[in-house]
């Protein structure tokens, strides 16, 4: 008689245990190490991370798909040299600073990224979920964007697909308007840019595929309250108060001497 504690290999029980392991099992953020010297680390400890549902603007699914030679790589090795060096692969001025041991499910990243008219933004994300084909960044309060972001890779014919999936809705009444501006065409090539460095990575120039689809046009305003914890604004005080807080600290040692 079969048992729960005896589930036979490959059954659907076994299965369902094994793929539990590729999951985070919090959705609250906590760096487990200090940030490298000059990274802004704020909004990231403590922060709970948030679905679509959560999210203040409209409902957006992006997709972006670059297309490599099967002999060039397999998805297996194309997720693997993606989470190997996720950081490379940003356009410049972004800054990703995760595990140095790769991505697995339940590790957190503090992200400082640059944001239209130079503003610098420090927030992070929490790996939902990770495996050989394919991994989640699900974003925490104050992020830009309520939802998550899967990378994946696939075979189709004899072509690996390398895919960046987002569904998204802004996260507060502020971001939605940055991205109403010009906000969705900066992330459009923030993803195309990166998925260009993912083929050339393979020796590949393969273009970019993009796809934008309105899944739910509606503004959720009984989610505007979201705006007290965004990222952008909050790290935008703190750099404006930096010199203050540099004469607060110079003040101090001179009492203490």
């Amino acid at each position: 008689m079969s048992t729960i504690d005896s589930a036979e290999p490959g059954s659907e029980e076994a299965e369902r245990r094994s793929d539990k392991a590729n999951w985070a099992t919090s959705g609250r953020l906590r760096l487990n190490a200090a940030p490298p010297q000059g990274a802004i680390n704020l909004n990231v400890d403590g922060r709970v991370v948030t679905s679509p549902i959560q999210g203040f603007g409209k409902m957006w699914q992006k997709t972006y798909r670059v297309r490599l030679s099967s002999l060039a790589a397999s998805p297996e090795e194309v997720i693997r040299e993606w989470k190997a060096h996720f950081p490379t692969f940003w356009p410049p001025g972004n800054r990703f600073y995760g595990p140095l041991t790769g991505l697995v499910p339940g590790d957190v990243a503090l992200l400082n990224l640059m944001m239209p008219g130079r503003q610098k933004l420090s927030t992070g994300v929490l790996v939902l979920y990770a495996d050989e084909e394919s991994f989640t960044l699900m974003t925490p309060q104050g992020h830009v964007f309520a939802g998550w972001i899967t990378f994946s890779a696939f075979a189709e014919s004899d072509e690996t697909v390398v895919q960046a999936q987002v569904l998204m809705r802004a996260s507060d009444p502020a971001y939605e308007l940055g991205l109403t501006l010009g906000g969705h065409a900066q992330e459009n090539r923030f993803w195309e840019h990166t998925l260009t460095r993912v083929a050339a990575h393979f020796q590949q120039q393969g273009p970019v595929e993009t796809s934008t689809l309105c899944i739910d046009p509606r503004r959720q305003w009984r989610r505007a309250g979201n705006i007290w914890h965004n990222a952008g604004i909050r790290t935008g005080l703190y750099v404006a108060t930096t010199p203050a807080r540099w004469v607060g600290t110079g003040m101090r040692r001179i009492v203490r001497k």
